[in-house]
């Protein structure tokens, strides 16, 4: 009896130790599961002359290519982007717009704020995960390097499995963005002078990177030549009876933009990685920074070929209609359309742009309900100024500058003296401000101070634009927020006055977004969690505006934050820190 007990004893040992072994293989291919859904990428940053509009010019590229190569990855998935910078004489750093950085905010890639510059002949590897799906975009994130192409589109699916509220059949990409001949140091040291030199409106607009501009205001073939394939008109196509998603997304450096799809409706169904309640247009109103996904039916004439028309709104065009062509298979792709390219709306009509930003609301069964009060208001309004003779914009009086040691290593590690510790200003007199008239007193002060935000508490900010230092002139500036969605609670056109318009806020179903416009004397107030430990940069997107002082920053909960990565480090009082 004992031998026979003893016998099953070591069957059952055997069964677990099978057991075992086998739980083992499942553990070690769940493992190759998830290691399979991190995405390495090498990219190499340089500049080489190419002609996306036909004219001959220095632009910046990724190995290769501009607009750069196109991420696709699923939510939930890793991205690690090692960045190797050749451009020789220049610094850079790529900023991933839209993505959230939990966890990871020293990967959000705002030089000065968040990591040092990867300086000329160095590499620097981002590492983090895209948590949501939907449709976004990378850029550069140091000086006017944007408007030079380095640039691309993140395309975030959804888990196999997961239904999303809309169809479709396939889905294509459009990444728009405007063009200049100078170089990014010409319009920089330009803005940066006392006898101030303007960018200009844009030579090109171009859809996924391919214009056309008019050779014979060029002068020589030698610089513009319009039979270079490198600017034949880009083309997306379709089948007739399919039904497509189209994500678009505006990396512009100043315009804001118009865009129709000749005889075809557009759905919006998603904006800025948020479903939202479906709204059918004819013709949709981008701005930098933002991106939407639009549904397009193929139930047009299919024996030709279409128009996708992109035209300036906000500010008086000097920009031919930027064009692509929307090929309905089998037609040969570059059958040019047997119509003119559609002309869009008026550039002024400020209302039905306005219109249009408030008929977007959240989806119905997507509502993430925002706090119904706010712990803290911050005013900030928008103006052109002078600080001793040079032109700069400014926010509550002060126009940002970046410390040389970047916040995220500043506050963390405790440099008290690398920026001022006075807090930036929550508000302006905003009571006896005359938004409508140039400011009698138009000096400002540059300054580096922050917003410093008690952690997991509500926060709303207002964005108030007024008149520049022209008469009769105010601008749509688009804001973008790193690390945050935040809930469009309302626009409004005047001055906002927080006695009556807080009143008017939507509370039921508004959007939430990352980037959002204000409007010509008007007003955006947004509501926002600070539950994202970490510094995150608040500005105009238009890459001009930034740079010569639009923008603030916010700092939340650094302290909970672990050993700061020493890769981030190199520069200003960061230098002799050790870092993980």
């Amino acid at each position: 009896m004992r031998a026979i007990i003893s016998s099953y004893v070591a069957i059952e040992a055997h069964q677990i130790t099978l057991l075992l072994f086998f739980f083992s293989l499942c553990l070690l291919h769940s493992i190759n599961i998830v290691e399979a859904t991190v995405h390495h990428l090498k990219w190499e940053i340089k500049y080489e002359y190419r002609s996306p509009d036909c004219f001959k010019k220095l632009g910046i590229t990724i190995n290769g290519l501009s607009p750069g190569p196109t991420i696709t990855a699923t939510q939930g998935d890793t991205l690690v982007v090692q960045i190797t910078n050749s451009l020789i004489t220049e610094n850079t750093a790529i900023h991933w717009h839209g993505i959230r950085q939990r966890g990871t905010p020293w990967s959000d890639g705002s030089q000065g704020i968040t990591q040092c510059p990867i300086q000329p002949g160095e590499t620097f590897i981002y590492r983090f995960v895209v948590d949501r799906a939907g449709t976004y975009i990378y850029h550069a994130h140091y000086g006017m390097q944007r408007s030079a192409g380095l640039h691309g589109l993140i395309r975030v699916l959804v888990p196999e499995g997961t239904k999303e509220p809309y169809s479709y059949d396939e889905d294509r990409s459009i990444i728009l963005n405007d063009w200049w001949h100078k170089s990014t140091m010409e319009q920089s040291t330009g803005l940066l002078s006392l006898n101030f030199g303007w960018v200009g409106e844009p030579q090109s607009l171009l859809i996924n990177g391919r214009g056309r501009y008019n050779c014979s205001l060029a002068g020589t073939s030698d610089v513009c030549n319009m039979t270079n394939p490198e600017c034949s008109p880009s083309v997306l196509t379709m089948v007739s009876g399919k039904t497509y998603l189209f994500r678009i997304a505006s990396v512009t450096s100043l315009s804001a933009l118009n865009l129709e799809i000749e005889g075809h409706n557009m759905t919006i169904v998603e904006s800025d990685s948020h479903y939202v309640n479906p709204v059918t247009v004819k013709n949709l109103n981008i701005y930098s920074g933002e991106t939407y996904s639009v549904i397009v039916k193929a139930n047009q004439d299919p024996s030709r070929n279409y128009w996708i028309a992109l035209n300036v709104v906000s500010r008086k065009p000097a920009t031919p209609t930027g064009t692509a062509i929307l090929n309905y298979y089998p037609n040969h792709p570059l059958n040019p359309p047997p119509t003119s390219p559609p002309l869009g709306p008026l550039w002024n009509d400020t209302l039905y742009r306005f219109n249009q930003s408030k008929s977007i609301k959240s989806h119905p069964n997507y509502i993430e309900t925002p706090p119904r009060t706010s712990d803290r208001l911050i005013l900030l309004l928008n103006t052109q100024n002078k600080i001793n003779g040079y032109t700069r914009w400014s926010v509550n009086n002060v126009s940002f500058i970046f410390p040389t040691t970047p916040y995220l290593i500043a506050i963390k590690d405790k440099l008290r003296q690398v920026f001022s510790q006075t807090p930036a200003p929550d508000t302006y007199d905003y009571k006896n401000y005359d938004i409508y008239s140039v400011s009698e007193n138009p000096n400002a002060m540059l300054g580096d101070s922050i917003h410093r935000l008690e952690f997991n508490s509500t926060v709303d900010i207002i964005l108030q634009n007024a008149n520049t230092l022209s008469n009769n002139t105010s601008e749509t500036h688009p804001w973008h927020l790193h690390g945050h969605d935040f809930w469009v609670l309302g626009y409004g056109l005047g001055k906002f006055d927080p006695r009556f318009d807080l009143k008017s806020y939507n509370l039921v179903d508004p959007i939430q977004k990352n980037t959002v416009a204000v409007y010509p004397y008007g007003w955006t107030a947004l509501r926002l969690r600070s539950d994202n430990p970490g510094v995150w940069a608040f500005h105009c997107h238009l890459e001009a505006h930034f740079f010569i002082g639009m923008g603030i920053v916010l700092e939340e909960g650094v302290e909970k934050l672990g050993k700061l990565p020493k890769a981030i480090m190199g520069c200003g009082q960061s230098k002799s820190l050790g870092g993980s």
